[in-house]
């Protein structure tokens, strides 16, 4: 699992461990320091370094990858386009390249439904046009488009196309929508939304994205060889509003401010996840109740507003400060790697 000490990759990692998966690590470790709640399990093995630099020497013994490393947002991926590219789409092709020299059958990208931006559809499928609205997008698409050129009777790539997700994890993230509109609310009463409240997200929790990514290490070959999924749940395609309100109705004294400072955000899109439903992927947990999983959460580790302005949480905040300080580079490179 690469970006095994991420977001997503330490809620994941703990789910292949607890069903017995012998997990190796590789993450540049950014953000092993950060336990916004304790880890129940952590990769067997771990090896500390940027994807840009993989061999297939990493890979060898391994059976599957499931590659999650990356610049993980939009507001990160403008702070050096190039480097975005770098990594999300180059470092993508190069470790698929490793792990399919070193004997690697299957491969599962965490690409994202960011890539269709903008659609007038009623729901979006797995064959619509894209329309990248941001370097981050555009880097997935690239990434898909030159895995698929590298599958073949011995290597399956996969591409997971996640929902913006939600939930908590012990690598917790304030920067996704909803656990934002939830911090806004528990920590100042107002819960502000920047756009009109109109663009529709498709959302996801990330213990459903951790269970898609087991069942696609499971599927038969035939069912997704050089295929994308969707990965969602057809109730939680919700617009901006709404979730704000769903907030609202969770915690106590909060109103809702709707400031339409950045109209420029054009992405709306409603996402269909038929055929990731059709091969047995069963979504659970609603956004009502993610909403109030993360606001219990706050409550309970007593978040503070210097938590939610400290660089623990926010991923571009964390990457400014290592800039700001030396520890990385212009190419958002780690000067040393980071220690536990």
């Amino acid at each position: 699992v690469t970006g095994n000490e991420g977001y997503i990759g330490s809620v994941l990692t703990e789910a292949l461990v607890e069903h017995g998966y012998r997990v190796i690590g590789l993450d540049n470790g950014i953000f092993r320091d950060v336990a916004f709640v304790p880890r129940n399990a952590r990769a067997q093995v771990q090896i500390t370094k940027d994807i840009r630099d993989t061999e297939p020497d990493d890979f060898n013994g391994v059976d599957a990858v499931i590659h999650l490393a990356g610049l993980s947002n939009d507001p990160l991926g403008y702070l050096n386009p190039e480097a975005t590219f770098a990594v999300n789409h180059r470092a993508t092709v190069r470790v698929a390249e490793a792990a399919k020299a070193a004997g690697v059958r299957r491969f599962l990208f965490s690409s994202s439904c960011s890539m269709y931006g903008v659609s007038k559809d009623d729901f979006v499928s797995e064959d619509a046009p894209f329309n990248p609205q941001t370097p981050y997008a555009e880097a997935k698409v690239a990434a898909e488009r030159d895995l698929g050129r590298l599958a073949d009777d011995h290597f399956t790539p996969t591409y997971l196309r996640n929902a913006t997700v939600f939930g908590v994890s012990p690598r917790m993230r304030l920067d996704l929508v909803v656990q934002n509109l939830v911090a806004y609310g528990h920590l100042f009463g107002v819960i502000t939304i920047l756009s009109d409240g109109t663009p529709w997200r498709p959302l996801v929790h990330v213990s459903d994205v951790a269970s898609a990514f087991r069942l696609f290490l499971e599927l038969p070959r035939e069912e997704v060889h050089n295929r994308a999924f969707n990965i969602g749940h057809q109730d939680n395609n919700l617009q901006i509003r709404e979730v704000a309100q769903t907030v609202r109705e969770t915690v106590p004294n909060t109103t809702v401010e709707i400031k339409n400072e950045n109209p420029a955000d054009a992405r709306s899109y409603r996402v269909s996840f038929e055929r990731a439903y059709g091969v047995g992927f069963q979504p659970r947990v609603t956004v009502r109740e993610g909403v109030r999983e993360i606001y219990d959460a706050f409550r309970r580790v007593h978040l503070t507003r210097e938590d939610f302005e400290s660089d623990a949480y926010i991923t571009l905040k964390r990457y400014q400060r290592l800039l700001a300080n030396g520890r990385m580079d212009s190419a958002l490179r780690l000067a040393t790697p980071e220690l536990s």
